[in-house]
């Protein structure tokens, strides 16, 4: 026989092993690529929480920017729970809608509760105008099925506060002291300034303040 060295096959043994070393090596490989798509999950979650809040602080400013007057009529009503206002409404001409904000408890969300947003149908009586007024109030403190159609969940929340600025400072509208707030006050304050308290869980987490100032105030910031 010449001198060229035989060719041999793989043993069953060798085969069982090289099948062994690559079945491990796509599990390693697959769980990397699955740690890789967790990541990129969690991390489009949390920029969709991201956008999700600065759109509804968009639209708070929005709805203040756009209280409307309506003679003899209340424009705005903070109680400490709901604040309810005014709003133009440019599609309906004159029209204007009711324009709910709250926080609602709810022990099954991060922070115990969400912030939440309600507006009524397009107004144009003022009998159509004191029901959904009320319907504000109702749908805050005990919303019906319906009431709740209308309410967009904007975040979670661990609470909220609200101070008006009048008379050169910074006030809390539901204190004693305080000029607006009142229900029988419904002039519009030169200033808002809204505190929300972020659950830990959120991309966003801790205390938030957001001021507003009045459109037609001189001057510049309250």
């Amino acid at each position: 026989m010449s001198g060229q060295a035989k060719a041999r096959g793989f043993t069953l043994i060798e085969v069982l092993v090289a099948i062994g070393i690559m079945a491990l090596m796509a599990l390693m490989s697959w769980r990397g690529v699955e740690a890789m798509l967790g990541a990129h999950t969690g991390l489009q979650q949390r920029a969709d929480q991201v956008r999700t809040l600065q759109s509804g602080l968009a639209q708070w400013q929005t709805d203040l920017n756009r209280i409307a007057s309506l003679k003899g009529l209340s424009g705005w009503d903070w109680d400490g729970k709901v604040l309810r206002l005014n709003r133009e409404d440019v599609q309906a001409g004159d029209g204007v809608r009711v324009v709910a904000w709250t926080w609602r408890q709810d022990a099954g969300r991060p922070g115990g509760g969400d912030w939440l947003r309600w507006q009524s149908t397009p107004l144009q009586t003022r009998a159509a105008w004191q029901e959904a007024w009320q319907n504000a109030r109702t749908w805050s403190q005990t919303p019906t099925v319906e009431l709740r159609a209308a309410e967009v969940s904007i975040h979670p929340l661990s609470g909220w506060q609200l101070f008006v600025h009048r008379g050169g400072a910074w006030t809390n509208p539901l204190s004693s002291d305080a000029t607006t707030g009142n229900a029988a006050d419904a002039r519009l304050p030169d200033g808002v300034r809204l505190v929300l308290t972020l659950p830990a869980t959120t991309p966003v987490a801790g205390e938030l303040t957001l001021d507003w100032v009045r459109p037609t105030l001189s001057g510049g910031n309250p």
